[in-house]
């Protein structure tokens, strides 16, 4: 369940990282009350108009995303506080002054809380230095350590040697985070390849989830998890100009691609024939329709019962399939819960690198 304010998290929280776009936002516009008692969305705002508010405040009720604006210029349009909604800020080491102060307001506006984003790739400060940084953030924005969860952001880990490099450097980051009491721990990362236009269309092609696999190697570390769904961490990527339906359907631990390029027909019939393809396949769920939002969507299409729809549609359909099916797989078959992070603050190591 989300914590009420100023509590430590009570059991394990999903954090996925999404773009706020049309098919992300609906996908959790649909979430059922059970899920968005467990899902804590990071979205990624590119840009910022009433409509992009207005979106934020039609979420379900119970679900608290955090949103980071570090795209956005450091301006008054960019300051959560001013937008009349309950978000909770999404702050990074290296934020202006300004920033800093105005992530504070909106971070006390929604109960006191924040989401420290430490970025794998690109923080290396060393230990020291990022103590020094994450002293300053709280110091800048009245908050303390028990207050702010820490989202460590693995970045894109596409293949088996990714993970062999992304184990060791996280390791360090949450040697380094155990210094510190937060309220919550996670690793994310992106295991969805930059671009699928290469792979082979009309047949479903299977994918390793690489970020999934890094988090299991982390699982002695109790932290949560995170991903970016079913979308490429790196940003600037993807088909912009591939229009072929497609679906990217969540399994146990890889992703099935369904590209379809079947000539002949409507558009509508050629989706049609993803989806009776995709229905009839051993990794369709058990229950069907009922497993998520988006499995009862592709069910109306490979029954004819609704038209192809379009990418943004495509893309809150499997994201909706993902987000049910990572909240499914986090609890154990027996219902317990996987071991919790536990800080061991200890004496400063000086000298130790990060990366």
């Amino acid at each position: 369940m989300v914590p009420a304010p100023g509590s430590r998290a009570a059991e394990p929280v999903y954090r996925p990282i999404l773009a706020c776009r049309r098919g992300e936002l609906d996908a959790l516009s649909h979430l059922d009350q059970t899920a968005t008692a467990r899902v804590a969305p990071v979205l990624e705002i590119g840009t910022v108009d009433r409509t992009t508010v207005d979106v934020l405040r039609r979420l379900p009720a119970g679900l608290l995303p955090a949103v980071d604006v570090s795209a956005l210029p450091d301006s008054r349009a960019a300051e959560l506080s001013r937008w009349g909604v309950p978000l909770v800020p999404v702050i990074g080491l290296t934020e202006s002054d300004h920033r800093l102060v105005t992530h504070g307001a909106a971070a006390r506006a929604c109960g006191r809380r924040a989401l420290v984003r430490l970025r794998a790739g690109q923080d290396r400060a060393g230990p020291d230095g990022s103590t020094a940084a994450a002293e300053r953030v709280w110091r800048s924005t009245d908050l303390v350590p028990e207050e702010c969860d820490l989202l460590v952001d693995a970045g894109d880990v596409c293949c088996p040697a990714d993970v062999r490099a992304a184990e060791p450097r996280v390791r360090r980051l949450l040697d380094w985070a155990r210094r510190h009491a937060w309220r919550s721990v996670t690793v994310a990362a992106g295991g969805m390849p930059p671009t699928l236009s290469r792979l082979p269309t009309d047949e479903p092609i299977r994918l390793d989830r690489w970020d999934w696999q890094l988090w299991q190697r982390l699982a002695d570390t109790g932290v949560d998890y995170g991903d970016y769904g079913v979308h490429p961490a790196v940003p600037g990527n993807g088909d912009p100009g591939d229009r072929l339906p497609t679906v990217r359907y969540t399994d146990d631990g890889s992703w099935w691609i369904y590209r379809w390029a079947r000539r002949g027909g409507r558009g509508d019939e050629r989706f049609a024939d993803l989806c009776r393809t995709l229905v009839s396949a051993p990794h369709w769920p058990s229950t069907g329709a009922a497993f998520s939002w988006g499995d009862h969507e592709l069910l109306r299409r490979a029954r004819r019962g609704a038209g192809a729809g379009s990418a943004a549609n495509w893309a809150a359909w499997s994201t909706s399939h993902h987000l049910a099916y990572v909240l499914a797989t986090l609890l154990r078959p027996d219902g317990d819960i996987a071991p919790r992070w536990n800080p061991r603050p200890g004496p400063p190591q000086r000298g130790r690198s990060l990366r």
